[in-house]
């Protein structure tokens, strides 16, 4: 399946956090919408990598997304190296998206940095006709992505688009809430960690919202850009 915007994330639940609003809104665009996510959070301080992966599934359906793969890395211990780059540029060559998004350029989990030049630089070398790899037996074409953007995460980090998601923020925090193991619940009796806080899902929203009051709408979500944003209408801009 062709795909208009492929999402990566170090671990499931970073695009729900990240873009889930983006998603779920071009999703209801008519856009082809698939999700990578770079390791099975085998790390993680709360729940099992087997009701991670359910959730994850419950997640995407709650985005109605089209694809969901997971690449297995090491969480915590994958490298931005020639094994980790082909693996991800076979999925570029594959899924061919015209827009990737992928983990902040900067935040305090060392693997969403790492994460992010990974894919940026896979999704370069994606475009090199002399790097060969093949897809269940099919050699595959080169092909590069028009856009790379960088949702953001923990860190504030200044946005240099937002993205108006209003009617699309409950759809986000279902998806987000789906990681149930993850999230603040007061009947939990395991560890409490940086996102169960029941202030963290406060700032999610709140964050949202900011953004939105910004460009006048109710609910947003942020990226970077390590490119400038172009078009040839400036009506486009509006």
């Amino acid at each position: 399946m062709k795909l208009d915007i492929l999402a990566f994330g170090a671990h499931p639940d970073d695009v729900e956090l990240g873009c889930g609003g983006t998603l779920a809104k071009q999703v209801s665009l008519g856009n082809k919408v698939g999700i990578v996510d770079l390791t099975r959070s085998e790390l993680s301080s709360r729940g099992t990598i087997e009701t991670r992966a359910k959730e994850t599934e419950d997640a995407s359906k709650i985005l109605g997304i089209h694809i969901r793969d997971n690449l297995g890395f090491a969480d915590g211990f994958f490298k931005n190296d020639k094994e980790h780059q082909l693996e991800i540029i076979k999925l570029i060559r594959k899924y061919q998206p015209q827009i990737v998004l992928t983990n902040a350029l900067s935040d305090r989990h060392p693997d969403h940095a790492r994460a992010q030049q990974l894919v940026s630089d896979a999704c370069f070398l994606a475009g090199l006709t002399m790097i060969e790899t093949s897809y269940n037996g099919d050699i595959q074409k080169a092909y590069r992505p028009k856009n790379i953007y960088n949702y953001i995460q923990a860190y504030d980090l200044k946005a240099d688009f937002l993205i108006d998601i209003s009617g699309f923020e409950k759809q986000k925090m279902d998806s987000v809430l789906a990681y149930k193991s993850q999230f603040y619940d007061p009947n939990s009796k395991e560890v409490e960690t940086y996102i169960s806080s029941p202030h963290f899902l406060e700032a999610l929203k709140a964050r949202m919202i900011q953004w939105a009051q910004i460009i006048g709408t109710e609910y947003a979500e942020g990226f970077t850009t390590p490119r400038y944003i172009a078009t040839d209408d400036l009506m486009k801009l509006i």
